[in-house]
């Protein structure tokens, strides 16, 4: 599977309008199935049922119209609360956070309930004949014992349909103001980052360094935009064919433009490969988080720093993206950083990606926000406590020395910025960072 069909269904599902589309179909073939059992005589079981009344068609038309009317209309509030949610987030956490909030699973399955129930009744309520109208076949007059036509298990399944439209009425309106409160924002960012940390990175406990580029002709990208999807295995396919090693020159969520270098083919000739390689590549408006770690980064540091611009001056927000940052720095620390791309083959493998390296991804994450919060008092102190408890569980001296860098320029910048009493508070809490590194390393 290239990776354009790879990264259009990553992102048909994605879309806000595809489970309300998909379950509006799949409402419409379940109302043709039980109007089928009901003209069958399927539904005749029912009629054993002493406390379940057979509905009259009059009854039953009134009940469908009210339930398609009332469903259309609860799925426009819907969509009118999920958009103003949507528009406060994008104002107050940063327009990159709009996709999270038109992606959210319970947002999407909320709207794609009420459609679906509203397009089953509505195809439900055309089947449902009054006593004087004049069947429309003699199949259709012998379905049912009572005047007209009325399905009773199609029915029975409406009411159902109701009951559970209620219960996703009543967990949306719960779920839309427990999913913009900043905590439950950042919880959700931090743990895709966390399990995309996992996925792109398997291997834990290992720090071997990355295969050296080997360079060759280059092939040049064909567009502009940013590189949302790389298809590692159809490269790796391309490579072992032609007997050749393809050195990335761009990782995912890079931008690029025309004539730019995306590969280097060392080994055969590129020419006959260019649209081959071309292929795996999926360039785009906008970055995505798939295969991006850093975009979720990116997105925890945006809300750090609105959380500290002047204007908004929320320091515990930004504590809670920090605290969210040390977790995946000490979730980085700890793994070895080559893509696992051939899988059991990697030590031979013809497809070198562009080395990630730890000091990439602390200065992108703590390196970004640290101007922003050396200039509050109590931000710099969490960020000094962050940075040693992301240090405890890195067993590499180096990382860990990395972190401690990073911890004295933060008090470089504070220096500059703070005085008076939280100078001598954070300088209290530099000596106490600096005696972790001591304890754990033997020397600063």
């Amino acid at each position: 599977m290239t990776a354009d069909i790879r990264w259009f269904w990553a992102r048909l599902n994605a879309n806000y309008w595809f489970y309300p589309a998909l379950f509006a179909i799949v409402a419409g073939l379940l109302a043709f199935a039980m109007i089928f059992l009901d003209r069958s005589g399927a539904a005749e079981f029912l009629d054993d049922i002493a406390w379940l009344v057979p509905a009259r068609p009059q009854g039953a038309a009134t009940m469908l119209t009210v339930m398609a009317g009332s469903m259309i209309g609860v799925a426009s509030t819907v969509f009118s609360i999920t958009i103003a949610a949507v528009a406060y987030a994008s104002g107050n956490y940063g327009p990159r956070l709009l996709t999270n909030f038109m992606e959210d699973r319970g947002n999407q399955l909320s709207l794609a309930t009420f459609i679906g129930s509203f397009v089953y009744a509505l195809i439900v309520l055309r089947s449902v004949r009054a006593e004087d109208e004049t069947p429309a076949s003699a199949g259709e007059a012998a379905a049912t014992a009572l005047p007209g036509f009325v399905p009773q298990l199609s029915l029975l399944v409406a009411y159902l349909m109701m009951g559970l439209c209620v219960a996703v009425l009543v967990f949306f309106l719960n779920h839309i103001p427990s999913s913009i409160r900043i905590n439950t924002v950042l919880k959700g960012i931090g743990r895709r980052l966390l399990e995309a940390i996992r996925e792109t990175y398997p291997v834990e406990d290992d720090f071997r360094n990355a295969v050296p580029q080997k360079g060759g002709k280059p092939v040049l990208a064909w567009g502009t935009g940013y590189v949302q999807m790389i298809d590692f295995g159809d490269l790796e396919r391309v490579a072992r064919k032609n007997d050749c090693t393809f050195s990335l020159r761009v990782r995912t969520g890079d931008f690029v433009h025309r004539k730019m270098a995306l590969v280097d083919v060392d080994g055969c000739e590129p020419e006959d490969l260019v649209e081959k390689l071309r292929d795996s590549f999926t360039l785009g408006a906008s970055r995505t988080p798939e295969q991006d770690p850093q975009f979720l980064i990116d997105e925890l540091v945006e809300i750090g720093l609105r959380a500290l611009s002047p204007g908004i001056n929320d320091p515990f927000t930004a504590i809670t993206a920090l605290h969210w940052l040390g977790a995946a720095t000490a979730e980085i620390g700890r793994r070895d950083l080559r893509k696992d791309i051939c899988g059991e083959d990697a030590e031979d493998c013809p497809v070198i990606p562009l080395p990630d390296d730890f000091q990439h991804y602390v200065d992108r994450g703590f390196g970004a926000i640290r101007s922003a919060v050396a200039s509050s008092p109590i931000a710099s102190e969490v960020m000094l406590d962050t940075l040693a408890n992301a240090a405890t569980p890195i067993e590499d001296e180096t990382r860990q020395a990395i972190l401690r860098t990073e911890g004295k320029r933060l008090a470089e910048q504070a220096r500059l910025v703070l005085v008076g009493p939280d100078l001598e508070r954070f300088e209290t809490h530099l000596a106490t960072f600096d005696r972790t590194f001591w304890d754990d390393n033997g020397a600063k």
